[in-house]
């Protein structure tokens, strides 16, 4: 003369789960937050990456920059010896009487 009385109704099956998920949900769950970490992480080195290529080429520039810088200088320097011995070979020619020039005019008279 025992009656079997229910200690839940079905609805509270749902609500079990929730406190007692299966452990395909969990393995889901945890799927989730993994591919979350994994997103930042891929993120995170991506930056780095980015960080770094940013970094070397500021460096590349820095060099270029300096080469220039030394070009300018040696430029200069090769301007001003191009100039001197102009100036010298011209001296030597006007010295020279080879390298006279001839007026025809002054000549005739």
């Amino acid at each position: 003369m025992f009656t079997n009385i229910p200690l839940a109704d079905d609805s509270a099956d749902c609500d079990s789960t929730a406190l007692n998920p299966k452990p395909e949900d969990l393995l889901s769950t945890m799927n989730c937050d993994m591919d979350g970490d994994m997103e930042n992480q891929v993120e995170v080195e991506e930056k780095t990456r980015l960080i770094n290529q940013v970094l070397e080429l500021q460096h590349t520039l820095e060099d270029l920059s300096a080469r220039v810088d030394a070009v300018k200088e040696e430029n200069l320097k090769l301007k001003s010896e191009n100039q001197v011995l102009g100036q010298y070979i011209e001296n030597l020619m006007s010295a020279s009487s080879v390298f006279q020039t001839t007026d025809t005019k002054s000549k005739r008279k």
